[in-house]
């Protein structure tokens, strides 16, 4: 009986030690993984491993719970959509600040080039990433800027204690990143802006000076006279436009004659902002139908369509409470319109809402730029209608790293691959000095 006893007792001992044993070495046996790691981030409410693109060894995507006011927590949270593509930690991290809902997942230009991580953070109030009912108010530079910056310290922390982070962002991006290096200019090693205004005004008039002298006198000429030419066939292009609107189901909130007579309007800075080929250009001798195609190939639906404005709500709120935009002159088609004030986009704002526009926001990043920023590098195309507005830097600028380069007669899809070799090697070098201290 006594052997048995002791037999079982052994035994007892035996699997003790053993569940000890493994329960005590297994942390240092397995790795954590870079999903627990991720997952473990406390404000991450969901996350997903996804399939792997570009170079990236992994793709994640993680959804953030941000306060809908990062100055007044008692009005709640949203959930805020990003996506981070994994290479090494010990590679630098670009982190894409969109000024719009996320594109694409895919390595953007400066993650390809470095073979880096890249971080992917959708605006505020974009796509899915927006509380169910918005509160309008709340949309402004500061918790944007906020938002991306809670993002950045609680994947560096997570994943990349010892990595260089980079920020950059196209067009509204760029705006993006200078509002977040304004509010945390120590919160990235350097940053690279394509293609951002800088607006003053909720109508920033300078565009009407740029379009004035863009390009050459024949270039311009051909645009004019292209609107000429289509408000002499408002009324057949109206017709067509009506078919079109049924057909795809399209709706305008001020109707479709005004529709029309902003598409024309357009017409110029969607012209220089694209890169179109003046002789692409319909003259006299075209049809109407020729007319047509071609002003809505350049100026397309989607910057007036009722459907379309809904999605660019939270665009145009920035833009006409604090980030400025532009409107379009009339006079020069005013026996056409019969009137020669601005077309603005007031009608943008949200249903039975509107505020006043705010020029501080700006203003104090102008002041920022031109006296305290360092480690900056913007990016322009000579003939983007979006250049109207874009930054100009001070005096000492480069003592501080910030550097401008301009694309000759690029548009707005100017980009580092854009230049000539020898001007990508410069922009590079400067990038590289950022990553190496």
């Amino acid at each position: 009986m006594k052997s048995i006893r002791y037999h079982y007792f052994l035994i007892f001992v035996l699997l003790f030690v053993s569940c000890k044993t493994s329960t005590s070495v297994e942390p240092t046996l397995r790795e954590v993984s870079n999903f627990e790691k991720l997952a473990s981030i406390e404000n991450v409410v969901s996350i997903e491993k996804r399939a792997v693109v570009s170079h990236f060894d992994e793709n994640y995507e993680l959804w953030f719970e941000q306060p809908i006011d990062h100055n007044d927590l008692t009005k709640g949270t949203f959930k805020q959509r990003v996506f981070l593509g994994f290479e090494n930690t010990m590679q630098p991290v670009i982190v894409e600040l969109n000024g719009y809902g996320i594109g694409s997942e895919k390595a953007g230009e400066l993650a390809t080039h470095y073979n880096a991580n890249q971080i992917s953070i959708e605006h505020r109030y974009f796509n899915n990433s927006r509380p169910e009912d918005i509160d309008w108010n709340t949309l402004t530079i500061e918790n944007a800027a906020k938002d991306q910056a809670a993002i950045i310290n609680a994947i560096r922390n997570a994943l990349y204690p010892n990595a260089k982070f980079i920020s950059t962002g196209i067009s509204k991006g760029c705006q993006t990143v200078m509002a977040h290096k304004y509010y945390f200019p120590k919160n990235v090693d350097g940053c690279v802006c394509y293609v951002g205004p800088l607006n003053f005004d909720r109508e920033d008039e300078r565009i009407f000076e740029f379009l004035r002298n863009v390009g050459t006198e024949e270039d311009r000429t051909k645009i004019k006279n292209f609107q000429e030419l289509s408000f002499k066939n408002k009324e057949a292009l109206l017709e067509i436009l009506k078919t079109k609107a049924t057909e795809e189901g399209m709706s305008w909130e001020f109707g479709l004659e005004k529709a029309l007579e902003y598409s024309i309007l357009e017409y110029p800075f969607a012209h220089w902002q694209w890169g179109t080929k003046t002789d692409d250009i319909p003259t006299e001798t075209a049809s109407v139908e020729a007319i047509y195609d071609h002003l809505f190939d350049i100026v397309g639906y989607g910057f007036f369509e009722e459907s379309s404005v809904e999605n660019l709500q939270p665009y145009f709120w920035a833009a006409l409470t604090q980030q400025g935009i532009y409107a379009y002159e009339t006079s020069p088609f005013a026996k056409y319109l019969k009137t020669d004030k601005l077309y603005t986009f007031d009608w943008a704002f949200p249903e039975n809402i509107s505020k006043p526009f705010d020029p501080k926001p700006m203003q104090n990043i102008k002041a920022f730029l031109d006296t305290e920023a360092e480690k900056m590098l913007f990016i322009y195309g000579e003939y983007d209608a979006w250049s109207a507005t874009a930054i100009e830097l001070s005096e000492n600028a480069e003592k501080r790293e910030l550097f401008k380069f301009v694309n000759p007669q690029g548009d707005h899809r100017t980009r580092i691959k854009s230049f000539d070799v020898s001007e990508q090697q410069q922009i590079y070098k400067i990038i590289d000095s950022w990553l190496k201290e």
